[in-house]
């Protein structure tokens, strides 16, 4: 039976970079049966819909959710980010955002291979905080983290899930010696689960040094789990030292599948080279590739994933002729 995709290609490159993702998908020979959203800023600025609760609710019913890009210059930041991306994070719990990274990076000769288990859900992209007195010379603003123990422990086990089917080794970054109280919870949750796994060794790095060791020795990991804020920063280094953001794939994952996973490129939806060929499709193809695989297409998952890796040149859409002759043969 065809996987029911929805998709949402969103603003800017969006669209042109998620064509060439269905593309390579149809011609691996995966069924798909797509319906097509229109989301995003441009969506936006038309009638006001960012995402409504009746469409949230059409998007439960599908398997997978394939993302674009989404954000424009005429729409005030933080509007669609909260109201599209986010909103469907929390409302579908998609708790664990999981990155790969592979490749060489510079001033290394041997390729590296690793994978961040960002959680999702939690710390500061809750919303928790407040204003007060603003646009004063005496204005406070206060930005909480939130954590639970469910939180940290789901994302945790399912970094050692994933360890169990690779090279059996979870590293927790945090900031342990100066957020104690977020850090202590993470560090006795991460403690506590890794018991349960004997096969699997562990490491901690506070996020200062891990953000060193991504470039200077990223062989290191194997798998690196985080809270929601240094996930972010770090899954952007980990693109930067792997290849750059035109190769830096994502999942955001809702593994227990109560409801559809939602798979984009870490990229952004540059404005400024729509129309002009020069984006490259290949996040997009690979966060293809991840969802596939996510939906048990593994073996088509991984000839995707090699078929990116060989070398590639010219436009958006000649690249995914390229990558869809490779996976097609």
């Amino acid at each position: 039976m065809a996987h029911r995709i929805a998709v949402i290609g969103g603003d800017g490159i969006g669209p042109e970079v998620t064509a060439e993702a269905i593309k390579v998908m149809q011609a691996v020979g995966v069924p798909l049966a797509l319906t097509h959203y229109d989301l995003g800023g441009k969506r936006y600025l038309r009638d006001g819909e960012i995402l409504s609760d009746a469409t949230l609710a059409e998007l439960r019913g599908y398997d997978a959710i394939l993302l674009g890009a989404v954000g424009t210059p005429e729409v005030p930041p933080g509007v669609i980010e909260r109201g599209l991306l986010l909103k469907m994070r929390f409302d579908l719990d998609l708790y664990v955002n999981q990155r790969p990274f592979a490749g060489t990076g510079p001033g290394h000769s041997e390729p590296h291979d690793f994978v961040v288990i960002r959680e999702n859900t939690e710390g500061p992209y809750v919303g928790e905080g407040g204003v007060l007195r603003k646009g004063t010379p005496h204005e406070v603003a206060t930005q909480g983290s939130v954590n639970t123990r469910m939180g940290a422990e789901r994302a945790i086990r399912h970094a050692f899930d994933l360890a169990m089917k690779r090279r059996k080794h979870v590293t927790l970054v945090h900031k342990t010696n100066v957020l104690t109280f977020a850090g202590d919870l993470w560090m006795r949750a991460f403690e506590e689960v890794a018991a349960e796994y004997p096969q699997v060794g562990t490491a901690y790095n506070h996020v200062d040094a891990a953000c060193i060791y991504f470039v200077q020795d990223p062989h290191r990991y194997d798998v690196v789990v985080t809270d929601n804020l240094f996930g972010d920063i770090l899954t952007d280094l980990g693109g930067a030292v792997s290849g750059g953001v035109g190769l830096a794939s994502s999942a955001n994952l809702n593994p227990a599948r109560t409801g559809p996973s939602m798979f984009e490129p870490v990229h952004g939806s540059a404005p400024d080279i729509v129309g002009t060929g020069k984006a490259d499709p290949r996040a997009a193809i690979l966060s293809a590739a991840l969802m596939i695989d996510f939906l048990g297409e593994s073996a088509a998952a991984e000839r995707i994933r090699a078929a990116c890796a060989e070398p590639v040149s010219g436009s958006t859409t000649e690249i995914g002729s390229q990558i869809s002759s490779r996976v097609a043969g």
